[in-house]
C-alpha cells in the first residue's frame, strides 16, 4: 500500500516550502507570485487576509460542515485550475502550513509546476508581525466631482 500522497508507481511529490518572510517577498507586487489562500471562508472573515483582499485568491482546501469534521473540497484542483495557469508562480497558504502543503501536493500531481507552500501559515505570519487585511463592507467615499 502506498503512503499518503503517493501512488504505487511514482515518487512522492516534493513540496517546496518557503518561510513567511520569503513568501511575503514573493507575493509582493515585484515578486511575481500570486497568493492562494486555502483556508475556509469562515477563517478568512474571522481572521483576515494576509495580503490585500484584491490580491488574495481563496479556494478552500477543506470545508467544515455542520457536523464539525473537516471534509476535503472535491473540486479544489478544478477550482484552482479555473483561476491559475499551471505555469503561474503561486504561494499557497493556510492557518499553519499543513493544509497548504497538502494542497501543493494535489496541485503538483495535477501538473502545476510552480507552487510553493508557505511554512507556518497565518500563525507564523502573525508571529512575525506582518499586517493582516480585513474586508470592509463600507461604501466607497462620495465623488468629489458632484
Amino acid at each position: 500500500m502506498a503512503p499518503p500522497h503517493q501512488s504505487e508507481n511514482s515518487a512522492p511529490a516534493t513540496v517546496t516550502t518557503v518561510d513567511v518572510t520569503a513568501a511575503r517577498d514573493l507575493i509582493a507586487a515585484a515578486g511575481g507570485h500570486r497568493y492562494l489562500d486555502v483556508r475556509t471562508e469562515e477563517e478568512l472573515s474571522k481572521l483576515g487576509h494576509l495580503v490585500e483582499v484584491d490580491r488574495s485568491i481563496n479556494v478552500p482546501y477543506m470545508f467544515i460542515p455542520s457536523q464539525g469534521c473537516r471534509v476535503k473540497n472535491a473540486q479544489f484542483v478544478e477550482q484552482v485550475a479555473s483561476l491559475f495557469t499551471k505555469e503561474e508562480h503561486v504561494v499557497v497558504g493556510c492557518q499553519s502550513g499543513k493544509r497548504s502543503e497538502q494542497a501543493c501536493v494535489d496541485l503538483q500531481a495535477a501538473g502545476f509546476k510552480n507552487v510553493k507552500n508557505m511554512g507556518g501559515g497565518y500563525l507564523a505570519w502573525l508571529h512575525h508581525g506582518f499586517p493582516v487585511h480585513h474586508r470592509t463592507n463600507q461604501p466607497p467615499p462620495p465623488s468629489q466631482d458632484a
